[in-house]
């Protein structure tokens, strides 16, 4: 083999390795940090690109994706002095590539030790209970912290959500006793008011049956009163009207002695009924001479009749 043809392919071996230095294909959501004899130069954006061979170097290369992470596991003291184990995860994204190239040795851990001491200094100034009502509180807190220091990191944190808020076993036993003891209070009151409205709910209908049956009596007691004046009324009109009807009568021929011979009826149905009784009475000296009391009966009754004609018809 000649020597020309040898220098023609070491110029091509060098020519390929030239090629394969000089070109970079970054992929989508990736950027890399280009440093020229030390220094930074250029970030290539995802696609073909070209650099110059044993004098630009790729020194970093980013993700520009969102990235989860796990902070560690830490405890935190709150504001009642209470032990409080806390985790959990934080979003960022990398959206400067030479500041997070430049500005800190290592984002990643910047971000993570950063997280969990603004996450102690948040819990620290809460009480226990608040810890577990305000976690979006908490959140935003840890969030807004991060994010001011990252941004010379060239890292913007998205959001952080805590997973865990573990509390010493012994403060759980008490926190179940206080949830207990809190729903055996609700479950009294729940109790004494029902108990309470059945009360009301029976004294009110007692009240109301009490009230019917006295509306019920007094319409009763003016039933019956209103019946009694309905039947006084109707007998007095009955009695009236006969008794007009008999004064009718005895202006008719043979009227008065109708009259007469009913009056001594009854005279002699009385004394019979006296006669028949075995009580003592006292009865006048003539009681035998029916005849002559009847006599003197009609005589009376006849006396009468003329003074009343006497008296109601005077004349002129």
């Amino acid at each position: 083999m000649s020597s020309g043809l040898i220098f023609t392919l070491v110029l091509a071996l060098i020519a390929v390795i030239i090629a394969y230095k000089g070109i970079c294909v970054v992929p989508q959501q990736t950027a890399w940090v280009v440093e020229r004899l030390g220094r930074f130069h250029v970030v290539l954006n995802p696609g073909l690109n070209f650099i110059v061979p044993f004098v630009d170097r790729v020194a970093y290369k980013h993700s520009l994706k969102e990235v989860p992470l796990d902070t560690p596991q830490q405890v935190c003291i709150t504001k009642d002095n209470t032990q409080l184990s806390v985790d959990g995860v934080l979003f960022f994204q990398v959206t400067d590539p030479q500041r997070a190239s430049y500005g800190t040795s290592n984002y990643v851990i910047a971000i993570t030790q950063l997280a969990q001491t603004t996450l102690r200094s948040v819990v620290g100034r809460m009480e226990l209970d608040r810890t577990f009502e305000e976690r979006d509180a908490i959140n935003h807190s840890v969030v807004s912290a991060i994010d001011e220091a990252a941004l010379n990191w060239g890292v913007k944190v998205l959001r952080y959500e805590i997973k865990d808020l573990t509390p010493p076993s012994v403060i759980l036993q008490a926190m179940q006793r206080q949830i207990t003891a809190e729903r055996e209070k609700r479950a009294v009151v729940a109790a004494s008011e029902g108990k309470k409205q059945e009360e009301i709910n029976i004294a009110e209908g007692e009240k109301a049956a009490a009230v019917a049956r006295s509306e019920g009596e007094k319409q009763a007691k003016i039933n019956v009163a209103e019946g009694q004046a309905a039947a006084t009324v109707a007998l007095a009109r009955a009695t009236a009207e006969a008794l007009r009807q008999v004064a009718a009568a005895t202006q008719e021929p043979g009227g008065m002695n109708a009259v007469n011979l009913d009056v001594a009826k009854k005279y002699v149905e009385a004394f019979s009924k006296v006669a028949g009784s075995s009580n003592t009475l006292v009865v006048p000296a003539n009681m035998g001479d029916l005849a002559s009391l009847v006599t003197s009966t009609l005589a009376i009754v006849k006396g009468g009749d003329a003074k009343s004609s006497a008296g109601g018809s005077p004349r002129a």
